[in-house]
């Protein structure tokens, strides 16, 4: 059974595209709230006539589009972008002009003043400042709640991500180091023990590295790209011992000792290779690059492509489904992935920014 939280109750009403015209419906409840005392002399005293009700729909339509160009041109133009310095002065041009044409509307058409004398220089100055400062407040609010709806947006991706990231280490886990694995590995370390220690004991020595990678390396949140290289290096190394007809190859381009990146970024796409060429007939190959160009990194892994009747269908391994989905939250829209298949030959080509 499923409980919702209180927090989670709000983050999905502040969310959630089903909430979207709630929201919008308590937005013009709210400015509703706020221009329906121009219907008032006083608290206590109603004024129900054809100028204040003109001079309703105009403030009231006044303040709808104050909201709506600061929600949907201002805000994610400038504030969105953190420049704040642009969104004030645009808030304050916009509002300023907004204000005086409400005014000049006012004047020539919507005769709601309440005083019929001709009010001082000093009266209309501290009205406009008030009316101004009253603007300012509103579009500060509305911008506050904006500024929250980004804030949990960005904790809920960031939970995602370490949710996904979480769900593909033990995924990896199971599929990939699994008893049956390290069985295989051990035994054959043990045959060569005797005839080929030296071999025996590179493969404990990569099966050491191989191990200790997933379960400190993997948890952090950035690992530098060269260890990545070198877990792929040992597990493709550790499965050329299990295959006579396996071979494999990595290539490196461009200055990639200062770079991060995520870890277990691309032992999916090595996983899916080495098992998808698997086979008894011929040889098979799993061929890996990696090249850095302004700060753009390109992931290419290419796998042979066995013959149809030899191909097992293995459960197990992320998918694209769910490597796809690790991307998004990784990069957003800031990455590219491709795939192809010719010549009997599978590739993967993954380009993000480092």
């Amino acid at each position: 059974m499923e409980i919702r939280t209180d927090k989670d109750k709000i983050s999905s009403f502040l969310l959630d595209d089903k909430f979207r015209i709630y929201r919008h419906l308590l937005l013009q409840l709210i400015i509703l709230m706020i221009t329906i005392g121009n219907f008032f002399d006083a608290p206590d005293k109603l004024n129900l006539t054809w100028n204040r009700f003109y001079g309703w729909i105009g403030y009231y339509l006044f303040l709808n589009v104050l909201v709506y160009f600061n929600v949907y041109v201002l805000y994610p133009r400038f504030l969105a972008k953190n420049k704040m310095l642009l969104y004030i002065v645009s808030v304050i041009i916009f509002t300023v002009f907004m204000m005086f044409g409400m005014m000049i509307l006012q004047e020539y058409f919507y005769d709601i003043a309440v005083i019929h004398q001709e009010p001082s220089a000093a009266a209309i100055f501290f009205s406009i400042a008030s009316s101004l400062l009253s603007m300012f407040l509103f579009i500060g609010g509305v911008a506050a709640f904006l500024l929250f709806k980004q804030w949990i947006q960005s904790n809920q991706r960031v939970y995602d991500l370490k949710a996904a990231t979480s769900e593909s280490e033990l995924k990896f886990l199971k599929s990939q180091i699994n008893p049956h694995f390290l069985f295989n590995m051990l035994n054959n370390a043990n045959i060569l023990i005797d005839e080929e220690p030296d071999m025996a004991s590179g493969i404990l020595i990569k099966l050491k590295e191989l191990l200790q990678y997933q379960l400190n390396d993997s948890l952090q949140d950035k690992v530098n790209l060269q260890a990545d290289i070198r877990f792929l290096a040992n597990y493709l190394e550790l499965e050329k011992t299990r295959r006579d007809k396996f071979d494999y190859e990595i290539s490196k381009n461009g200055e990639l000792e200062n770079v991060s990146v995520a870890p277990l970024l691309f032992i999916p796409f090595v996983e899916n290779a080495v098992k998808h060429n698997a086979t008894n007939e011929g040889d098979s190959f799993v061929r890996i690059s990696f090249s850095l160009y302004r700060e753009r990194l390109t992931f290419i892994c290419q796998n042979s492509i066995p013959s149809v009747e030899s191909v097992k269908k293995e459960k197990g391994g992320l998918g694209l489904i769910n490597i796809k989905r690790r991307l998004d939250l990784l990069f957003g829209n800031n990455y590219s992935l491709e795939q192809t298949k010719a010549d009997n030959i599978y590739t993967v080509k993954l380009q993000i920014n480092v």
